[in-house]
């Protein structure tokens, strides 16, 4: 999952050893946009302990990955079944 995380206030460059794996970029707005490719969700509620723990304000998050999305939307869709499919079942 690709991820793109914005926070209150520059960073100094030395957290990037901090926040290992992100691309750190600080914005005109007095922000700073924190970017990376992470495995999974698990991974993704790890870096929000992580930015907590170093008292962080985060400001916005925006995640993206086709393929997972698509996966959700199979497994939430509806089934639709016939009575046909269960055979010992008996109709009134």
């Amino acid at each position: 999952m690709d991820v793109s995380i914005r926070i209150q206030g520059h960073l100094d460059p030395s957290w990037q050893q901090r926040l290992e794996g992100f691309q750190m970029v600080q914005e005109p707005a007095g922000t700073t946009r924190l970017a990376a490719h992470l495995p999974d969700q698990p991974a993704l509620y790890g870096v929000f302990a992580k930015l907590s723990h170093l008292s962080l304000t985060l400001l916005s998050l925006a995640c993206s990955d086709g393929a997972e999305h698509q996966r959700e939307q199979q497994v939430a869709a509806p089934s639709h079944t016939s009575e046909s499919n269960y055979p010992g079942r008996r109709t009134r």
